[in-house]
């Protein structure tokens, strides 16, 4: 075991508070393990002083590693990049605002030695609003109904994957990336470990409900074409519904003479039929946008400042 490497990964984004807090966390937690480790900070384009924080904080260890993006690339992307410069035999992703708690890494590590190529911490709704468990219980529900991979509840991207684990996900290249639905997608042994949900140390969430809302689409839309197959279901039943409403009328003509039609079933045939049409053209219109953002082949993310190709040159320059 001994010599075995380490990457944890760290995507920040407006995380100048917590930037040398979480190191000095993490270095307490790791100061007696067997594990050599590097710690690779993501900076997605913070406009606070994250990048400062982080260069500083480089030139006290040689182990930290940062890449700034040029803008907000959003987390899959900061992850993605995390992965793309790991070198260790395993990488663990964790958020640097300490609502992932260090201790768990002896847990992650355990299960990584006992044989494990993805090890999952899976925090409970301890200390949310009973809003948000509601809507959270309701959206696995949904989305696990939807999708063809499956995804629990309160399992996040806080897990660590053995090297053979990242390699798989380095060869998926999609653009439109649901870290949630990848990790469930290459499968491997998995094991999953509980721990308790944690407050912020410092700085606001920087997921907002408009950001929720957009995620779970992204989920029920990235690893499936089912909700195609329902908008062809629920033409076919208003296909079906339209034609006996028509039949209905046309016997109730022949029956008792033309009645004068009421507004409301007017409206209401209008209404409905406008809604389902529309939410079928979301739909397919999600699929498209997809598609044509693939067909683009535009990078994940574009870097501004990073120290790691500095540190191979100099790790090249000392083993000549």
């Amino acid at each position: 075991m001994a010599g075995k490497l380490l990457s944890v990964i760290v995507p920040s984004f407006n995380e100048a508070e917590n930037v040398k807090l979480f190191y000095e966390e993490l270095a307490k937690e790791l100061q007696y393990s067997p594990y050599d480790y590097e710690v690779i900070y993501v900076d997605d384009g913070s406009s606070d002083t994250t990048l400062l924080e982080l260069k500083e904080l480089a030139d006290m260890h040689y182990n930290v590693q940062y890449v700034s993006f040029t803008r907000n690339f959003g987390k899959e992307a900061a992850i993605l990049a995390g992965f793309q410069h790991a070198k260790g035999d395993c990488a663990v992703v964790i958020d640097a605002d300490l609502q992932h708690p260090v201790a768990l890494l002896h847990e992650l590590l355990a299960g990584f030695e006992e044989g494990y190529d993805q090890v999952i911490a899976r925090r409970n709704r301890k200390g949310e609003s009973l809003p948000r468990k509601v809507l959270s219980t309701m959206y696995y529900k949904i989305i696990n109904r939807f999708i063809d991979v499956r995804i629990q509840n309160g399992v996040g991207d806080f897990r660590l994957l053995s090297r053979r684990a990242i390699d798989a996900l380095l060869i998926l290249s999609e653009g439109n990336r649901f870290s949630k639905g990848l990790f469930s997608w290459i499968g491997f042994e998995q094991k999953t470990v509980y721990y308790d949900n944690v407050s912020r140390q410092n700085g606001e969430s920087k997921w907002s409900f408009s950001n929720l809302i957009n995620y779970g689409i992204e989920g029920v839309v990235s690893f499936n074409t089912r909700p195609l197959r329902v908008c062809l279901y629920a033409g076919f039943i208003v296909l079906f519904l339209s034609l006996a409403y028509i039949l209905y009328t046309f016997v109730e003509v022949l029956v008792r003479g033309v009645i004068t039609p009421g507004y409301f079933t007017l409206i209401t045939a209008i209404l409905f039929l406008g809604g389902v049409q529309l939410v079928s053209l979301g739909v397919i219109g999600e699929y498209i946008g997809r598609i044509y953002n693939e067909t683009k082949r535009r990078p994940h993310y574009l870097v501004k400042d990073t120290n790691i190709e500095a540190r191979k040159s100099y790790e090249k320059n000392m083993e000549a």
